[in-house]
């Protein structure tokens, strides 16, 4: 045996008997531990048990669930998203996987006489706060980015939206992590959310700075009063400590490197006298148009503020209202929350509408539906229950290149939208993905516009109720007007 066949063979041995030194060892810790009976009971091979465990939802992702299968979102509706940001259209052959049959799928009602291509209207964009606040806000289209705060999603994803927002027209919410310079850059129209926190609009002692307001007035166009979400209700937003940099720290004003947790309400919003008071006082002091996001768990909250605004006056009043519905994403959220609390946008959105209607405050307040809207037949659903606008948040990160992974809460995003590693932020390119932003939006409102003239209209805010039918667990339809029918608007003054 020649010198090199010696070596060869003495690097093999010692690598073989590293090998059962290991597996010893980890036989010995494993027979030795108490925390995990099956590796009592099955040492070394139980692994295998937690790596398949952890490994699976990735398996049935790619090789085991179908097209319409998943969930949050299934591969169906992700790839169409995907197509439309590409600006690759929405067309398939063959035929549809959508399941007419299946309790709660929507059918839009198709008019004998389509609206032709020159009896089109553009679809109107419509004012926030106008005659209430001296500096109202046109907004322009259908769909919107959602509250996405700089620390829940990287710099690369905020400037991508902020740019590809400007470009398609539409607004961005900043979400309750405060204005970063990443969302000015491409000169978008802002929503500055104010979380219960207070991040980035407070005082030294944490408290809400007059100061603040009135310098980010110059910058953004509206201020959202976040209550609530759909993902978290009843509790204020998670950034775990791993994701807290310098930073993000110094834009929210709060410690590096330790979990940003808000608290579940606002400390000097008590009740609704205190909301409306606090609304006309940001509005007063900035302004701009004040606005609400919350879940909806009932009815109460919306008849509270009915009889607050009828016995205080219409400037008391949100200029407009976020509706989340209990299926909205987040970042980071207790699965108790996440999956029990709060109504869905599909029950809570026509319920709102009505109690705006019912009070007299329809024209008054502008509706945003949000809540796992990410495709066109969802949005256009939304605004035939009454919506104004549709904001998404999730639908805007798969237009990123987010793939599902399921990971937002660790830092270990592989395509660079939630994570702040350097490293793996290489992923998302900007100069490419705002194209993607931009694409998503337009087709999205383009598509939404198709329904509606496929349904007889001029443009998608003539879409009403009478326009879309719910299948039942009979699978027989039902046209969501008998399902939810037009409120009497007198009917609860002639109550009161």
């Amino acid at each position: 045996m020649d010198v090199m066949g010696i070596l060869s063979y003495g690097i093999g041995t010692l690598i073989g008997f590293a090998l059962l030194i290991g597996l010893a060892y980890v036989f010995i810790s494993d027979i030795t531990q108490k925390k995990h009976g099956v590796l009592r009971n099955y040492p070394v091979v139980g692994h295998l048990r937690y790596f398949f465990e952890e490994m699976g939802e990735y398996f049935r992702q790619y090789f085991f669930a179908g097209d319409r299968d998943e969930m949050p979102f299934n591969r169906s509706t992700r790839g169409w998203v995907y197509r439309l940001a590409k600006n690759e259209g929405g067309v398939i052959g063959f035929g549809s996987t959508y399941d007419l049959h299946q309790s709660g799928a929507l059918i839009f009602v198709n008019h004998p006489f389509p609206v032709l291509e020159e009896e089109r209207l553009p679809t109107p964009s419509l004012m926030l706060g106008e005659g209430y606040a001296k500096l109202p806000f046109e907004a322009r289209s259908i769909v919107n980015i959602s509250g996405m705060s700089f620390g829940a999603i990287s710099a690369p994803a905020v400037r991508s939206l902020s740019r590809g927002a400007a470009v398609a027209g539409c607004w961005m919410d900043t979400g309750e992590g405060g204005l970063s310079p990443y969302h000015l850059e491409g000169g978008c129209d802002i929503i500055m959310q104010i979380g219960t926190a207070k991040y980035g609009v407070r005082d030294a002692q944490g408290n809400l700075s007059a100061d603040r307001l009135i310098e980010l007035s110059k910058v953004v166009k509206a201020f959202e009063i976040k209550l609530s979400q759909g993902a978290k209700p009843g509790k204020g937003g998670v950034l775990p400590a791993k994701k807290v940099t310098a930073e993000i720290a110094q834009i929210r004003g709060i410690p590096e490197g330790r979990d940003s947790i808000s608290p579940n309400r606002h400390r000097d919003i008590s009740n609704i006298n205190d909301l409306c008071d606090k609304i006309a006082w940001i509005r007063e002091i900035t302004g701009r148009p004040v606005g609400v996001k919350t879940a909806v768990g009932g009815w109460r909250f919306m008849n509270e503020m009915g009889d607050a605004i009828a016995r205080r006056g219409m400037e008391f009043a949100p200029d407009f209202l976020a509706v989340d519905g209990g299926e909205g994403g987040s970042g980071a959220a207790p699965q108790a929350l996440a999956d029990h609390m709060s109504l869905s946008i599909d029950e809570a959105l026509p319920r709102v509408v009505d109690a705006l209607i019912e009070t007299g405050l329809r024209q008054r307040v502008r509706v945003i539906a949000a809540g796992k809207i990410v495709t066109s037949a969802r949005a256009a659903w939304a605004l035939a229950a009454g919506a104004d606008f549709i904001n998404t948040a999730r639908g805007f990160m798969f237009s990123l290149g987010c793939i599902q992974a399921l990971r937002c809460h660790q830092n270990t995003c592989p395509t660079g939208v939630t994570t702040h590693n350097r490293r793996l932020q290489r992923a998302l390119v900007v100069e490419e993905k705002y194209l993607r932003v931009a694409n998503y939006c337009n087709g999205i409102n383009r598509e939404i516009d198709m329904i509606a003239h496929s349904c007889g209209v001029r443009h998608a805010r003539e879409l009403r109720r009478e326009h879309v039918r719910i299948v039942q667990a009979n699978h027989q339809s039902i046209a969501l007007n008998m399902l939810y029918p037009y409120p009497d608007p007198k009917a609860r003054v002639r109550a009161a």
